[in-house]
């Protein structure tokens, strides 16, 4: 797995955080935190509510309880997995609970926390997460698929000139294929680039054939 070094604070006001936790002073408290980090934020208090939200926009980062009403946290997790985003997923304890920490992590979730949350911990696992651009999905038969954060949030026009500039086209032949002018396909790869954090075009083909 490849590793970034770096973390641009200034990319968060594009980024949703969904914080999913039956305790309202959570949600708040949490949702606080990442907005003073720069992060746009939403919280639910129930899966349904949640669920509701990532079909209206998938988030960036998720901070999911074990045990929402009962149910477990745990199908959430598998859901927002399922969806391929790369997505860092952090769930919560309320007690400690090895077993469940345990499955949330071969279903893919970053890191199990258990409350009272150190604030600045948690924080330091979500910038350690959005610097890397490959993470690791679900383990199914043995197996771990490979999600690269922000291809999803890739318009079907960024997708477009992303294939073009991997196949080795310029901006000039790649606008003359689409019909766009070259700004305007320069336009497009510094949004994509921004997108799945490259640094420069090289750093752009390593991410893209990782994935």
């Amino acid at each position: 797995m490849t590793t970034h070094s770096y973390y641009h604070a200034f990319l968060n006001r594009d980024r949703l955080v969904q914080i999913v936790d039956e305790d309202l002073d959570t949600c708040e408290t949490l949702s606080v935190l990442f907005r003073l980090e720069g992060f746009q934020t939403t919280f639910s208090r129930d899966s349904n509510s949640a669920d509701t939200a990532i079909e209206r926009r998938p988030p960036d980062i998720a901070v999911i309880n074990l045990v929402l009403g009962g149910e477990s946290g745990l199908g959430l997790l598998r859901r927002l997995k399922a969806l391929r985003t790369g997505a860092p997923v952090i769930m919560l304890s309320n007690t400690p609970h090895v077993d469940a920490a345990v499955t949330a992590m071969k279903l893919g979730a970053t890191d199990v926390l258990t409350k009272p949350i150190d604030n600045e911990h948690l924080l330091g696992i979500v910038r350690d997460a959005l610097r890397r651009d490959v993470h690791l999905g679900a383990m199914n038969d043995g197996r771990r698929p490979v999600e690269v954060r922000g291809f999803s949030q890739l318009t079907p026009r960024e997708r477009e000139v992303l294939q073009l500039i991997t196949n080795g086209q310029s901006n000039k032949e790649a606008g003359r294929e689409l019909g766009i002018s070259p700004r305007t396909i320069e336009v497009h790869r510094a949004r994509v680039m921004e997108k799945l954090g490259a640094r420069n075009t090289a750093d752009l083909m390593r991410i893209v054939l990782t994935s």
